[in-house]
């Protein structure tokens, strides 16, 4: 299992999405993403992106001001 960093801060809506959904098709099943943001609505949207089409979220935390970490493994 690998773990894999994308830095999407700096980027607005829906650029962090979309280059998390590319980032994660890229991946094998079990790999890890961590995805660096600094839009909450970025959080809000990759985290149920990643829910409904069923790979994991195993935490999303703020980690600044205004800076998120959201850690995903693919699923399927």
């Amino acid at each position: 299992m690998g773990d894999n960093l994308l830095d999407a801060r700096g980027e607005i809506c829906p650029y962090p999405f979309v280059m998390t959904q590319q980032r994660m098709k890229k991946l094998a099943q079990g790999d890890t993403l961590v995805v660096l943001v600094d839009n909450p609505l970025s959080v809000e949207h990759i985290s149920r992106w990643a829910a409904l089409v069923g790979h994991a979220v195993l935490e999303s935390k703020k980690i600044a001001a205004a800076e998120w970490e959201i850690h995903l493994r693919k699923e399927k």
